[in-house]
């Protein structure tokens, strides 16, 4: 399996990341098929944002009714690590849920996307494409 993701979610993430240090921001990765196209930043409700998050229950809801409705497919979930690297932490393991959802965690300069499987998380290989080829439309 390999993740697809447009450039501009990509910077989204980074910026989204900056801008919550030193506290870990949250939101979640929304497409079609198999490509993120979409990071919609949710409040991070955790009790200590610096080193959990806890994605607001209502932007999820909001997330799976408005795919129901036919909107983007809710890929998967993304968070920050303002300290440490991009691999899931102890507490991410503790919250695997082997939904199979996609995990990005952003640190530093790095984004990394992890499998959420049944018996953990798997790495997966990130392709970086355009957001006009994500949806379809052809190239000039």
């Amino acid at each position: 399996m390999i993740v697809e993701v447009t450039r501009d979610v990509l910077a989204q993430l980074h910026e989204e990341a900056r801008r919550a240090a030193p506290e870990e921001c949250c939101g979640l990765l929304l497409g079609h098929g198999g490509t993120i196209t979409q990071a919609r930043p949710a409040a991070n409700i955790a009790t200590d944002r610096r080193i959990h998050f806890e994605i607001d229950p209502v932007a999820l809801l909001a997330a799976h009714k408005a795919e129901r409705a036919g909107g983007p497919r809710l890929i998967g979930y993304y968070h920050s690590h303002p300290v440490g690297p991009c691999v899931p932490s102890a507490t991410d393991q503790e919250h695997s849920t082997g939904d199979s959802r996609i995990w990005a965690i952003i640190a530093q300069s790095e984004v990394a996307f992890w499998h959420d499987k049944a018996n953990g998380f798997e790495a997966l290989p990130c392709r970086v494409v355009e957001p006009n080829v994500a949806q379809g439309v052809p190239e000039n």
